[in-house]
C-alpha cells in the first residue's frame, strides 16, 4: 500500500512524483461452482487487501458450498465489509443491474459476455477469468510416463477435467501417437483400476445437466467411432471414465467448445511444429502445454504460442505460483490476479505530482514570443541539452 516514488521530468522541474494505490470502492465477485471455495475467496482476500468492500455471489450450481460460504462469511467476517448473495440467475441479473466498482467472473465465456454487457452500462471495469480449449503438445524423445502421469494428474486429477486450466486436447505426431496412447492407458490403469467408474479417486460429473452435455460430445457421429479407451458412463451415478479419442475431426462438436470433463481428444500431425499452427488457428487458450526436451523447440512455443500462461513439462502447477500472473488472454479472459497481482487488479494506481512555488518559468505564459516558443519546444522534450542550446540560441523555433 505504500506510494511509490516515480521519476519526474526537467519539464515539471522541481517536482516530485508518487503512484498511490488506492481501492476501486465496492466490487462484486461471482464465483463459479469447480473450486467453490478457492475460486470465491481467493480473489476476496485480493479485493479486501486492496481496501475494497465486496459482494460475493458464489455458484449456485454447487449449492452446498454456497450455503456454508454465506454461514462462514456471516459468522467470522465483517458484514459491513463483506456479503454474500445466494441465488442464480435472477439473483445474479439484480446484482449486475447495479453499479459497481469493478467486477470479477470466473466462468465461462458464455455468461461472460452477458457480465460485460451490464459493466458496460455504467462503465464498470471488469476482471474475467475464462477458459478455453487447453492444448498439451506431445514431443517424442521424453520421459514419456512421467510426463503421462502429469497429464493425467492436470487433466483427470483436476475434478475429473472440470477445471478452467484442464488439458482439452493433445497434439502429437502421427509417429509417436500409439506409443504415447499405451503409455497414457497404462498410467490411467494405475491410478483409477480397471473399473474406473467404482474409483473413489475420480470425482462426479457436477450435475445431471453437465452429464448429458458430455454424453452429447461422445455420442457425436463424427467422434462415437473415435473412442480408444473409456467411454462408460453411468448416469444415476454421475460418472463418466477417463476417455480417450484419437484422430478426432477437427470440425466436431467436442472440437468446437471448452470439455470441462473427462474426455480428451488426440490429434496428429506430420510434424510436431504444426501444433503451433493447430492452436494459433482457434482461440487463444488460457494454459497450453508442452511436453520436450528440445530448447529450440521450447523456444519456439513460447514466442509463437499466445495464452494466458504457458507450463513445459507439466500441467496445470502454474496455478500454485503465486508469484506469477494467473489469467486469460482474449476469449479466454482479461485481466490477472494471484499473490501480489490480487492487490494490483483490486487498486486503482493514482498518479500524484507534486510541485513548489519556486521555479516558476515565464517561458510557459503568453504572450508567445519566438524565443519562448523555442524554449517550450525543448522543455516539452525533456532535454537538458537542448534547453541549454535554447537559452544560448542555438535552435531553431
Amino acid at each position: 500500500m505504500t506510494p511509490e516514488k516515480a521519476k519526474t521530468s526537467i519539464t515539471t522541474f522541481p517536482s516530485s512524483a508518487e503512484i498511490v494505490p488506492e481501492p476501486f470502492g465496492v466490487v462484486l465477485i461471482i464465483s463459479p461452482w469447480n473450486y467453490p471455495f478457492l475460486l470465491s475467496l481467493d480473489p476476496v482476500v485480493g479485493a479486501i487487501a486492496a481496501g475494497n468492500a465486496l459482494v460475493l455471489k458464489p455458484s449456485e450450481v454447487a449449492p452446498a458450498s454456497s450455503s456454508l460460504l454465506a454461514k462462514l462469511v456471516g459468522e467470522y467476517m465483517d458484514l459491513s465489509s463483506i456479503r454474500v448473495v445466494e441465488g442464480a440467475v435472477a439473483e445474479t441479473s439484480a446484482l449486475l443491474d447495479q453499479k459497481w466498482d469493478k467486477i470479477c467472473y470466473t466462468g465461462n465465456s458464455r455468461v461472460a459476455r452477458i457480465v460485460m454487457a451490464a459493466a458496460a452500462k455504467h462503465l464498470t471495469p471488469v476482471l474475467l477469468e475464462l477458459g478455453g480449449k487447453s492444448p498439451v503438445v506431445f514431443d517424442s524423445g521424453i520421459n514419456l510416463k512421467v510426463a503421462c502421469r502429469r497429464m493425467i494428474m492436470g487433466k483427470w486429477g483436476c475434478n475429473n477435467g472440470q477445471a478452467c486450466i484442464s488439458p482439452d486436447h493433445i497434439i502429437t505426431t502421427k509417429d509417436y501417437a500409439p506409443k504415447l496412447l499405451e503409455s497414457l492407458k497404462n498410467e490411467l490403469e494405475n491410478f483409477y483400476g480397471k473399473n474406473p467408474l467404482e474409483s473413489k479417486d475420480l470425482s462426479r460429473i457436477v450435475n445431471s445437466n453437465h452429464f448429458a452435455r458430455l454424453s452429447k460430445l461422445l455420442d457425436d457421429d463424427k467422434v462415437s467411432g473415435k473412442i480408444v479407451h473409456g467411454g462408460e458412463r453411468d448416469k444415476n451415478k454421475l460418472r463418466i471414465a477417463p476417455t480417450l479419442l484419437l484422430d478426432v475431426p477437427r470440425d466436431s462438436l467436442i472440437m468446437s467448445e471448452e470439455i470441462f470433463g473427462p474426455l480428451l481428444p488426440i490429434l496428429t500431425v506430420d510434424k510436431i511444429e504444426d501444433s503451433f499452427d493447430i492452436i494459433n488457428s482457434g482461440t487463444k487458450p488460457l494454459a497450453a502445454y508442452l511436453f520436450t526436451n528440445n530448447k529450440k523447440l521450447k523456444q519456439q512455443f513460447v514466442e509463437t504460442v499466445s495464452a494466458g500462461g504457458l507450463v513445459i513439462n507439466d500441467t496445470a502447477v502454474h496455478l500454485a505460483v503465486h508469484s506469477l500472473p494467473f489469467g486469460g488472454v482474449q476469449e479466454s479472459g482479461m485481466g490477472a490476479y494471484h499473490g501480489k497481482f490480487s492487490f494490483d487488479v483490486f487498486s486503482h494506481k493514482k498518479a500524484v505530482l507534486s510541485r513548489g512555488f519556486i521555479g516558476d518559468v515565464p517561458v510557459r505564459y503568453p504572450p508567445y514570443t519566438k524565443g519562448k516558443l523555442r524554449l517550450l519546444k525543448v522543455l516539452i522534450s525533456g532535454s537538458l541539452l537542448g534547453i541549454i542550446r535554447a537559452l544560448l540560441g542555438w535552435s531553431k523555433a
